[in-house]
This record gives structure tokens, sequence and C-alpha cells, in this order.
């Protein structure tokens, strides 16, 4: 079901697109006129062209679109725009995305403007509830008008946000220069910031304490060890502050170096034992992405309970990393509670109790943990499930959509406009407005049953992506075949069994890769279903001596899908048939999963002990899902229970008796 089928849905269903009044039949115009208008319109609004988005909106008047083209032309002047305009903009648009969006800017804007009055006659009208600045001004309109203590709220929120925030930061300010908010927490998002290598962050924080140490923040970040060398006589309070980041900095860039300075007797005298504690979770952090057999070590130099959640997941790495299971089980015991209850560190905390359970009684409560998060779908939910005994199968399917569930999910104005938007090419437009239809427009959601149609809809229109992202919102219905969709099909199975691949392997990685949109671009340059690099399609290419390529065609189909299942065979290959290692080097690099792999001597790991351990977040997540999706393909395709422990296998050094297939891939 393509463009014309969607409209031809929305003419059954009495959707008016242009009404037979509007000023584009007066004038002979076709959908098509509309639909370049409204493409230059998105263009004008990413450019701020004010003058355009005005001389546009009149020509859009009725058209399916008009809620995007009236937003985009009053938000690029709300500074200017007359409440009386944007009240009657509020009450036009009722109870669509668009609504909610101006909310939001309107919000900012008078939270920036610090006019309580209006922000809270605007806030409970806001039905989305995810944007962190309004977040903050909510917490500080609270404060100003009431004198309610938000210091913990600001701070749960401020602190975990990974890049400079304006809002936060200047609610932040505003708490700290009336003496409600501590130095310490200042100084620990410095701390985070530094620790991260988000040099902003830091700045940020500390400008809210003085911002004439400033420069020493941007020494410090420059050159942490001239700055540790310094003579030193008695340390102010921000100077043990500014050795504290000095020795961050240094952890990022060479562990070992910051734990020399740690070790130096001058700073166990004057940092205090929380502080030394942080900083060795710091250095255990980044030795262990660094993969150091040193890493446990460090963390031992340290308490648990005075470390950062990160510290501590990376510690519970390190000692998996190192067979060190009461490591594991005291790392994970002293994380916060929804850290330690997330299923990745609720099957290694398992894991850990059975490995050190000296009987068959102090087993029960483990498996009775693994049981709890065992499911068929997700990485440590299989693994969870195949610990305990079973194989991952595909559930018989949920009852289909009834057609009045079909003609409901048809019938809402968000799902069309945004299906709508999708297919001329509007894609963080459509994917926006579905997301919010789907996941945000009512509270908690639409209920499973609304969430299969809305697939289902989806699935019709061949956009895989909003396909599977409605359908894995489901909490207690799950359609495989929506989750798990094989478009393609023909294509895919020929290609990939002529080179002896997997299809269950090639599927579970343009799930991840791209959710099977063929027009994908990311931000790195990779292109089309399986979101191949331009250099490495020129090299796969030569490989298998397609000496006609051009990198103008991976966008098409049979090509991308070549080229991609090409390249995934030569890493499959280079890497002895590893899963896990070639997920890790589509996404990150060969040389990179190479040297994660270990060096000669280098300990052989259990693969899901190796795939925690990958240092790049992305990359972990990356393949963890990829083999997930892989499983439950197997099973889809082939009818059969499957094992995602014999997909992982063990991951270990290259045994240097075997050649390297491919030295030269990229």
């Amino acid at each position: 079901m393509q463009f014309s089928a969607i409209l031809t849905s929305l003419a059954l269903l009495g959707t008016t697109i242009l009404p037979l009044n509007s000023p584009a039949y007066a004038q002979g115009r076709d959908s098509a006129y509309f639909d370049d208008a409204i493409t230059e319109m998105a263009q004008a609004y990413k450019n701020r062209d004010r003058k355009r988005l005005t001389n546009l909106l009149p020509q859009l008047r009725g058209y399916i679109l008009e809620p995007w083209a009236a937003y985009w032309e009053l938000s690029s002047r709300l500074d200017e725009a007359d409440p009386i305009e944007i009240q009657e903009f509020f009450s036009r648009f009722a109870d669509t995305y668009q609504e909610d969006r101006l909310r939001v800017d309107l919000l900012q804007q008078l939270g920036r403007n610090h006019d309580w009055t209006a922000f809270k006659r605007e806030l409970p009208r806001y039905r989305m509830g995810d944007d962190k600045a309004v977040r903050c001004y909510s917490l500080l309109a609270d404060h100003a008008t009431s004198k309610a203590d938000i210091t913990d709220a600001l701070t749960q929120t401020w602190l975990p946000l990974r890049d400079a925030e304006e809002a936060c930061s200047s609610v932040a300010g505003q708490l700290y220069t009336e003496r409600l908010l501590p130095a310490a927490t200042v100084w620990q998002r410095a701390r985070l910031g530094m620790e991260n290598d988000r040099l902003r962050v830091v700045t940020q924080a500390v400008g809210l304490l003085n911002d004439g140490w400033l420069k020493t923040i941007n020494k410090i970040y420059s050159t942490p060890e001239r700055y540790l060398k310094e003579k030193f006589t008695a340390l102010q309070p921000q100077t043990r502050e500014f050795v504290a980041l000095a020795i961050l900095r240094l952890a990022y860039q060479d562990p070992e170096q910051a734990a020399q300075q740690l070790r130096q007797l001058r700073w166990k005298a004057q940092l205090a034992p929380e502080t030394r504690s942080w900083l060795w979770g710091a250095i255990g952090r980044r030795a262990a992405q660094k993969q150091s057999a040193d890493a446990v070590g460090y963390f031992r130099q340290g308490q648990f309970s005075q470390m950062h959640e990160e510290h501590l997941a990376w510690a519970a790495r390190a000692a998996l990393r190192a067979g060190n299971w009461s490591m594991v089980q005291s790392a994970i015991a002293a994380m916060p509670a929804a850290l330690r209850n997330d299923s990745t560190w609720v099957y290694w905390g398992a894991r850990a109790d059975l490995a050190l359970a000296s009987n068959d009684a102090a087993r029960q409560p483990a498996l009775r943990a693994l049981t709890g998060i065992a499911g068929i779908y997700g990485f440590y939910e299989q693994l969870a499930l195949e610990e305990t005994g079973l194989r991952i199968s595909t559930p018989p399917r949920p009852e289909p959509p009834t057609q009045a569930e079909k003609d409901a999910a048809r019938a809402n104005p968000g799902l069309t406009r945004a299906l709508y938007a999708l297919q001329i090419g509007l894609r963080q437009e459509g994917v926006r407005e579905w997301n919010y239809s789907t996941n945000l427009h009512v509270r908690g959601g639409l209920d499973d049953r609304a969430l299969l149609a809305a697939a289902d809809l989806a699935c019709h229109a061949e956009i895989w992506d909003r396909c599977i992202s409605s359908s894995d919102r489901t909490k207690t219905a799950f359609d495989a075949e929506q989750r798990f969709p094989m478009p393609f099909r023909a294509g895919v199975l020929a290609q990939s069994r002529q080179i002896g691949l997997d299809p269950a392997f090639v599927y579970g990685l343009i799930r991840q890769e791209s959710r099977f949109f063929m027009e994908a671009q990311s931000n790195v340059g990779a292109s089309g279903l399986m979101q191949v690099m331009p250099a490495t399609a020129k090299w796969t290419a030569r490989k298998l001596g397609m000496g006609s390529f051009q990198v103008s065609q991976l966008n098409q189909l049979d090509t991308n899908i070549a080229i991609g299942t090409g390249y995934l065979k030569l890493l499959l290959d280079d890497f002895g048939g590893s899963i896990p290692l070639a997920t890790a080097a589509y996404n990150a690099g060969p040389s990179r999963s190479r040297a994660w792999r270990g060096a000669s001597g280098a300990p052989v790991l259990e693969g899901a002990i190796w795939a925690e351990n990958v240092p790049f977040n992305e990359t972990r997540d990356y393949v963890k899902k990829v083999i997930a999706n892989t499983t439950s393909y197997a099973a889809l395709i082939t009818g059969q229970p499957q094992s995602i422990k014999a997909r992982l296998g063990q991951v270990g050094p290259r045994d240097s008796a075997t050649p390297e297939a491919n030295a030269d891939l990229p």
C-alpha cells in the first residue's frame, strides 16, 4: 500500500485533503503543487526564513499538512506574536502534535522570561511532558510562586544530562545564588562533564560558581599533567576540585598516569576519601574501557558506595572480564535501584549468584530472578530464558486487528498526517507525529490493540520502521511478523544463500541499521538499507568484482543488498565466523573489533561477556540488538527454537597461526 493507496483510504474515510472551496481548486492546482510548497516551507523553517514562510502559508489552507505549515510560520516569529494569535492557533489545531509542539516553544519562552503566571496557565495543557527545559522551568515556577523546595528534583534532572543545557543550568544557577543548591552538586556536574570529555558541560557548571575560574578549567582540560605539577600550598576548596578535575581529565587520556598521580601522598592527604573513591572509579572506568587488566585493581582502591553509577557499571564489566564473580556481586549491589533492576544487571547478578552458590537452595533466588526477566525478545531476556533451560521460539500471533480497529487507526488524524508526511519525504516530521500519536497523545500511549492496528496501517503502507516501533510497544500482544518484518524477502534470501550467509543475520542487522528505510542516510554518510559507507562500498565492490559500481548506486535496492551482504560475509570470514566480532566491526570498523578481541594472551570470553565489555555505548547496544534480532528472525524463518548463546559463542584473540583473510578491510 503506497502513496496512492493512502490517499484512497483517506478519501474513503471522508478525510478532506483539500476542501472543494480551497483556493487550490480554483487555481486548478493538484496535490503535487502543495507537496512541493510544504517541502519548501520545511526548508525555509530550517533556514529561519520568516518572509518565505509567511508568503507560502496562505497557499496551504486546507491542505492535509497545513498544521505543520501553520506551526512553522508561527513558531518562527513566536517572540513577536500576539497572545490572541497564539491562542487562536491552539484552538484551531487543538488536539494535534503541532498544538503541543508550539506549546513547548511557548513554555520555553515564558520560562526564559520568568513569566510564571502565563507559564503555569499553559503547563497543564502540555500533553507530551518530555521536554527537559520545560521540566526545569516548571520547577523554578513552583519555587518562584510557592517557595517550593525544588533542589532535589532539579538535581535529578540536571546531573544526568549528557550535554550542556541552558534552561536547567540557569535554574541551577539561580538556586546556587539563593544558597539552595550546594556547591558540591555543581562540582559533581563539572566532574561528570570532564569524565565524559564534555568541556562545555564543565565550563557551564564552573561558570555558575565563578566565571573567573574558567581560564583555569581550560588550562586543566588542555594540559592536566602540567597543572598537577604546580606548587600548591594549602589547598582552597576550589583548588581541591581543580585537582580532581585534572586527574579526571588525565584519566580520560591515560588512566595509568592518573593512577600514579592519585597514589601520591600529597593528594591522599588533601583529597577527601569520597573524592578519591570517585577518582578511582573514573580511572577504573577508563581502564576498563581500554580493556586494561589493571582496571579491577583500580576499582578496589575506592569504595563502591562513593562511586557514580557509571563507575559501578564498568566495575561490573571489568569483573566479568576478569572472571571475578564476587566483585560482580559487590558492584551490582552498590548500584542505585533503577540501574540494579535493569535486565542487564539482573541477569549478571543472577549469574554471579549462581557461580558462587554452594548448594541447590542457594541457587533458587537467582533462578527466580532469571525467570522474572526471561523472554523471547531482547538480548538479556533471551539469555535469561536460555539460562532457565528454554530456547527462543516464535509465539502464536495474537488475534489480528478487527476491521473496526483498523478503521480507527486509519481515521486517526495524527497517523494519517504522519503517513502523508513520510510518503512525500518529510521524514523527521512524519516520525515525530507518528510517535506522538502512538506514544504521547494519550497518557501512557495507545493500548495493545490500538498499537497492533497502527502497526498494521504502517506495514500495509510499507513504512516498516513505524510498523516495528508501534508493534514493539505492545505489552502482552506480541506479533512477531510485525516486530520482525521481512520486506525485500526474495532479494535478501537469494543474495544471502548465494554467498553462504545466514539470512536471519542479514535481517537482524538491517532491522537495526535502517529499519528497512531504503533512503536512510546516516550523519557520517552511510547509505541505504544496509547503511554502507561510500569508501567501504568501493572496496567491497572491487573485492566482489563489481567493476562498474558507482557510489550513486548505493540507494538502489539490489546493489545495496549485494554490497552490504558481501561486506558482512567478508567480515564474518575475517573473524572466523564470530557473529559478535563481525557485528561490532560492521558498526565500528574492523580495526576496532580486532583491538577489542584482545592481543595474544588476552582471555577467551563468553560471547555475552565480550559484548557487554565493548567500550562504545552505541556499538555495545548495537551488537546486543543485532544478535537478539538475528535469533528472533531465525526462529521466524525456520519455525524452530533457537539458541542465542550458540550465536554468541566465545570471543578471544586471533590464533597466530590463522592468517587474516582480509587484512585491508576498511
